[in-house]
């Protein structure tokens, strides 16, 4: 987890990423007349909206806390995740319909050796961008570069998948094996897009971190509780790039506001190192107040 960074360059790169394989898929079926690279292209189309989105949605996420959005903007990377999801689902029904019509009538292919090598290059794209979009998704946290590179990953194993189908209807002669790959790469996509639509929810449903955070979070408080210090009532969640953290801190009530003040201090140091750019907020209680552990819920 980071705070806000401007992500939008990776955005940018996936934009050229998708209208570079969108002519270079379009040129692979134009002269192979293959159903399975036609589909293939047509994905290409849903990474270049999803990408578009994406940039949307990154340049809002950037924008710092006003007065009407005191948390930030963090959230819209969901609705680029949720979005490139719909897009994908779209997608898989156009590659369904299209293969089922060359499943009832089967189309000679041509010229299958440029198109094949023009799918490489393609996928070659996709595949190095996909890395780069992963790699910069998890050092600054952003649900919408990781659900970006995720599609590009599909694109690439889908791309894989094309190939070697219509390699194989050039070996064999037989038709049938195109629209058949094209369908299973329609199912395969619609598996994609039902992970991408339900990250997205769990974010804008206020999901907790994910295990990792968690139990980095847990090793952070584990020193303080051993030297009697008590926390209850964690709870987290996760906007986009950010980390939301709040507790209540149990102390000993003979104790000054002053030295109380300074641990809390020293915990949320603690826990922001563990999950940098998390947002920490803690409360201060007695240890021995019976009313201190009767505020666990949320709603007591």
């Amino acid at each position: 987890m980071h705070t806000n960074t401007s992500l939008t360059r990776y955005a940018w790169l996936s934009i050229a990423a998708a209208i570079a394989t969108i002519l270079l898929k379009g040129a692979a079926w134009w002269w192979t007349g293959s159903v399975g690279l036609l589909s293939d292209a047509l994905e290409s189309f849903v990474n270049l909206a999803g990408a578009l989105m994406a940039l949307w949605m990154l340049t809002l996420a950037a924008q710092p806390p006003d007065e009407k959005h005191a948390y930030g903007h963090s959230k819209a990377e969901y609705f680029a995740s949720g979005f490139e999801g719909l897009l994908i689902l779209v997608a898989a029904l156009a590659i369904a319909h299209t293969a089922i019509n060359r499943l009832l009538n089967p189309q000679a292919l041509e010229q299958v050796g440029v198109g094949l090598a023009i799918s490489v290059v393609a996928s070659l794209v996709n595949l190095g961008v996909a890395r780069v979009l992963l790699a910069a998704g998890k050092q600054y946290g952003s649900v919408a570069l990781k659900a970006d590179s995720a599609h590009l990953m599909t694109d690439v194993w889908t791309s894989v998948g094309v190939i070697a189908g219509v390699a194989a209807v050039a070996l064999t002669g037989w038709l049938w094996l195109d629209p058949i790959l094209a369908l299973i790469v329609a199912t395969h996509i619609l598996y994609t897009a039902w992970h991408l639509i339900r990250d997205a929810a769990a974010g804008l449903m206020d999901a907790a971190l994910p295990e990792e955070f968690l139990g980095n979070l847990e090793s952070t408080l584990l020193p303080h509780r051993q030297q009697g210090i008590g926390f209850h009532a964690i709870r987290t969640r996760q906007a986009g790039t950010r980390a939301f953290i709040s507790l209540h801190v149990l102390v000993p009530g003979e104790w000054t506001v002053q030295r109380a003040h300074e641990l809390a201090e020293q915990v949320e140091e603690d826990i922001r190192r563990a999950i940098p750019g998390a947002h920490v907020t803690t409360h201060l209680e007695p240890l021995e107040d019976p009313l201190s552990h009767q505020d666990i819920d949320l709603d007591r």
